[in-house]
C-alpha cells in the first residue's frame, strides 16, 4: 500500500510518500500504525485520512490498491 503525505505530515515521516509492508485491516489500524512510528503526529490537532480521494472515517475497510492520503490539519485566514 502506498501512503502519500502532505504539508507538514510529510516531514514528519521524512518524505511525500511511504510503501507499507503491511496491509491494516482499516482506517484505524492504519492512524494507529502512523502514530507508533511517527509519534510527532501524535501532537497534531487533528490528522484527516483520505481514502480514494475521500475523507475515511477510522472503521472504514482498506483494500490493496487503495490510494490513501494523510492530511494534516488545515488552517486559513
Amino acid at each position: 500500500m502506498k501512503i502519500m503525505f502532505f504539508g507538514i505530515t510529510k516531514e514528519l515521516a521524512g518524505g511525500p510518500s511511504l510503501d507499507v509492508p503491511l496491509q491494516p485491516a482499516t482506517v484505524g489500524e492504519l492512524r494507529g500504525w502512523l502514530m507508533e512510528r511517527y509519534p510527532a503526529m501524535k501532537n497534531l490537532r487533528a490528522v484527516m485520512i483520505a481514502v480514494n480521494k475521500t475523507y475515511a472515517g477510522d472503521a472504514q475497510p482498506l483494500a490493496e490498491g487503495d490510494e490513501v492520503a494523510v492530511i494534516p490539519p488545515l488552517s486559513g485566514g
